[in-house]
Order: structure tokens, then sequence, then C-alpha cells
């Protein structure tokens, strides 16, 4: 996608006259900014006499260079290793909006509109202080939150820069763990439930709109279910699934409502599908939705689908 804008959210261009600022939302560099003044050049890498510098193995020791000239905001990758990624595509060269993520090393940078430079303030040592500050809390090397890099975003990055490693997501409620080998997912759980399958987990983490992000090191663990899937293959299925489930929701019951099956038993068995049976046993035997949706086999969408059958013929009642 060379000397072209790669796929970005809707954003602002940037306009005439305004400030911006890449602002570290993940990564030992977490919370830091550096201005972007116009008709002059970042030089961005490992090297100490840089304009940026970040100090990680996978920067490279020059790496990429920013500028803004006749405002427009424009990065270029300098032949580095591990490549530089905007909005989870690998470039050479591309045009930066506000709103744009950058992804170089483990550092994730977001174009912002800003104030520009303090006066007497020097970005690369405000970076350096940044850093230290991180080291003395053990801050993990990449980290961050869902609300600034919505999940469907972070999988994206990893799984274009081939991440090794567990993602693991925090919310008020639930823990959940993807794990990444070479950018594709092999297995996912939330809160150590062994009976959901990954491929579920994983749609049901991307419903998560706040937490908190860490990507822990590669987990040597084989699991028995693993999966090989791109990250691309689960968004898409992901993202269609969300939107169909989100419109039957409001039909379901409540997930703690207990199901029924009424006695007698008015419409025949004989009716119903496999898979309709076996939700039907499923709700005899643990008696919750929640339960249900956690003991089928079947993803969510399908399993509710099924459920709402069964509640509009009345093989099944909640209460």
């Amino acid at each position: 996608m060379q000397d072209s804008a790669p796929k970005a959210s809707p954003t602002t261009t940037a306009r005439p006259g305004r400030s911006y600022v890449l602002r570290f939302i993940s990564g030992k560099y977490q919370g830091g900014e550096f201005p972007i003044v116009p008709e002059k050049q970042i030089i961005v890498g490992r090297s100490s006499d840089l304009d940026m510098v970040l100090v990680e193995d996978m920067v490279s020791r020059k790496h990429a260079r920013i500028a803004m000239q006749q405002d427009q905001i424009w990065i270029e990758d300098l032949g580095s290793t591990n490549g530089t990624f905007v909005n989870g595509e690998k470039i050479k060269r591309a045009r930066l909006k506000e709103g744009d993520r950058v992804l170089i090393g483990t550092s994730i940078l977001k174009v912002i509109a800003g104030d520009g430079p303090r006066d007497g303030a020097d970005p690369k040592q405000n970076l350096e202080n940044v850093a230290s500050q991180r080291r003395t809390s053990q801050a993990r090397s990449m980290s961050g939150s869902i609300e600034e890099v919505p999940l469907p975003d972070l999988l994206q990055l990893f799984g274009t820069s081939k991440k090794n490693g567990v993602l693991v997501i925090r919310t008020d409620d639930d823990v959940g763990r993807i794990f990444l080998r070479k950018g594709n997912i092999y297995f996912a759980v939330i809160n150590d439930l062994d009976d959901v399958p990954p491929v579920k987990s994983i749609f049901r983490m991307l419903t998560w709109q706040k937490g908190l992000f860490d990507l822990d090191p590669p987990d040597e663990r084989t699991f028995p279910n693993e999966v090989d899937l791109s990250v691309q293959e689960v968004l898409m299925e992901g993202m269609r699934q969300l939107d169909e489930f989100n419109m039957l929701r409001e039909k379901l019951p409540d997930l703690n409502a207990r199901l029924i099956l009424p006695s007698p038993l008015v419409p025949s068995l004989r009716d119903l599908k496999p898979e309709e049976l076996d939700a039907l046993q499923l709700a005899h035997n643990y008696g919750h939705v929640e339960a249900v949706l956690n003991k089928s086999l079947a993803t969510d969408l399908d399993t509710v689908q099924v459920l709402l059958k069964l509640l509009q013929k009345n093989f099944l009642r909640s209460e």
C-alpha cells in the first residue's frame, strides 16, 4: 500500500493550522506524547541519536520517518526488520489522519489533535521519563485500555504483525485470554471455563467495550481443542454474528432465567430437528439460559435462534 493511506476509522483529516501529537496508548512509553511539528521530520528508532528513541528489541536502529508537509502527515518505514503498521496494515509509506493508530515494536501511537510542543520541553527526554516511571511500577511491555484500542483493532494489529503471546483482557466482571502464535489465534478462554469452546469465547470477548489489556509472553501449554484461525477470519465471522445476536438479544429471556419443559408437553418431539433436540436436552439438564449457551457446542447465535424457536412453539417456557 505504498504512497497511499491505509484503511482507517472515519476520522478527521489534518486541518490547516492545527497542531497534532503522537500519543502512546500502549507499550513501555504509554502515556507519553510527541509533538508533530510542521516541516520538521521525526526519525524513529532504537539509536540514541534519533529524534524519537524507542529502546526495545523489536524496533530497528532507524525504523520510520514521520513528517508533516503542507498540513499532511506522512509516515514512511525505513526498511525496518519488523515493519511499521497503520490501523493494522503493514505500510511502506502512508498518510496519517487524526485517530489513526501506528504500531512500532510494542508501542501503539495514536494521532490526536494537541497543543503543540511546550516551550522548553524536550519530547525525547519526556519519553524517557515516562519509560523510567513505568519501569519503577514494573509495567508490562504492552498494555492499555480497550476503550483506547478496541479489541478488533488490537487483534488486527497483532495478527498483521504476527505477534506471539497471550492477550489478556480484564473487565470488572471477567478475565479473557486469547492465545496467539505468529499472529494466528489457537485458543481462547474466559474465566478459565473449560466447557466454552475457544471460538465462542473469542466472539463473546468482541462484545466487550471496557477493560484493560496486557500482552503476556507465549504460553507453552497445549490445549486439547486448539484451533488455527487468522484474525481476519475471526473478525469477519465474529462481527457478523454479533450484529445478528444483538438483533435477537431483546427477545431472549434474561441469562439467569430458568428454562422449564412444560408438563404435560403438548407439541410433538418428532417435529424437532437434531440441533433443537440437543438444545432441549441442555435446557432440561442445566435449567438456565446462560448454562445452555455455555454448554452448547453451537455458536451463541445459533443456540439463541434455536432457544427462541423452542420457546415460541411451547417446547420450553422461561421464568
